[in-house]
């Protein structure tokens, strides 16, 4: 690195001193004079660019960086020589301005670092004015940024999972069923809800265990999801050992179909249970309601409809269907 522009102007002691803070910070600094040629050059820049002080000194800025002629930072460069402005170039615009590298590696990977650019005017008396470029490596910051954001939506997705099933949970069924309501109400469409309810679950787990309990309410999920194939299909664990499943565009006949179908795989898995007052196995019973809304129809309607349709299944005796239609269960 050279201080041609500070010769003359300050004691050798001092310009030593000078050169020795400009080799030791961990920083990438460098000069332009009014005519856009470079006149400083310092330590860290020779080794992030690999190219030597005595190789770039005197060169223009179009010289040493022909691919950046009249892109942002050449126009920061010539407000800040022109107009006397400072920019601070924008990091998410200009991730990589500079051909710099944090090894060599890198460099034979054509893999930049990432920058942070400071442009800044420099203005001394009877000097004409010049320009300082600082350029910080910021690519570990980014990296924990972008680390931080990876972590932030895996909690996220795991917030709206059940721990037990893996299907989605009582909060991501509560968004999901707002959000098909609206599209519903907007295409003047149906929308059909399921409630599910595991017949003597209780039973179940008081002599079974709670082990063996939460082993059967994984595999009835998996029952469950197996037979939805819609992206925008939802099957959901609503709390403790009731299920609901949404389904968009869907009449009360279809969702009857959906409905009978799932009851018929839970009981096709003949999941033991001797405590049941059904049958030997683990068995279901499951509400069905349909509704095309309106201005007066509400999500709680819909759920309080299916709700009643499973009251009415499990007073049926269970292991069965019950779809409400016209203010009744039928």
């Amino acid at each position: 690195m050279q201080l041609s522009l500070l010769q003359g102007m300050v004691g050798e002691g001092e310009l030593r001193l000078l050169q020795g803070v400009l080799d030791a910070v961990r920083t990438g600094l460098f000069v332009f004079d009014a005519g856009q040629r470079l006149v400083l050059w310092n330590h860290w820049m020779e080794q992030h660019s690999q190219q030597p002080a005595g190789s770039v000194l005197g060169k223009s800025f179009a010289e040493l960086f022909p691919e950046m002629v009249d892109g942002r930072t050449h126009i920061a460069l010539r407000a800040a020589l022109e107009n006397s402005f400072s920019s601070l170039l924008s990091q998410t615009l200009n991730k990589s301005p500079f051909p710099l590298y944090a090894t060599p590696a890198d460099l034979a990977l054509g893999q930049r670092m990432q920058q942070a650019v400071h442009i800044m005017p420099l203005q001394a008396a009877g000097m004409p004015r010049h320009c300082l470029v600082q350029v910080s490596d910021v690519s570990m910051a980014v990296a924990r940024e972008r680390k931080l954001r990876e972590q932030a939506l895996e909690l996220e997705s795991q917030t709206l999972v059940d721990g037990l099933t893996g299907i989605a949970n009582r909060r991501r069924f509560n968004v999901h069923l707002e959000d098909e309501f609206r599209r519903a109400k907007r295409n003047a469409s149906p929308l059909s809800l399921i409630m599910i309810d595991v017949d003597y679950f209780k039973d179940y787990n008081d002599n079974y265990g709670h082990q063996r309990g939460d082993s059967c309410l994984a595999q009835i999920a998996a029952a469950l999801a197996g037979q939805l194939n819609r992206s925008r299909d939802l099957v959901a664990r609503y709390g403790g050992e009731e299920f609901t499943v949404i389904l968009p565009d869907t009449t009360a006949d279809g969702a009857l179909q959906v409905a009978e179908t799932m009851r018929c795989e839970v009981e096709a898995r003949q999941l033991p249970h001797e405590y049941s007052g059904v049958a030997p196995h683990v068995t279901i019973s499951l509400g069905v309601s349909t509704v095309v809304p309106d201005l007066l129809s509400t999500t709680g309607g819909l759920i309080h409809a299916a709700d009643r349709a499973l009251y009415q299944a499990k007073r049926s005796g269970r292991n069965c269907v019950v779809v409400y239609a016209d203010e009744r269960p039928a």
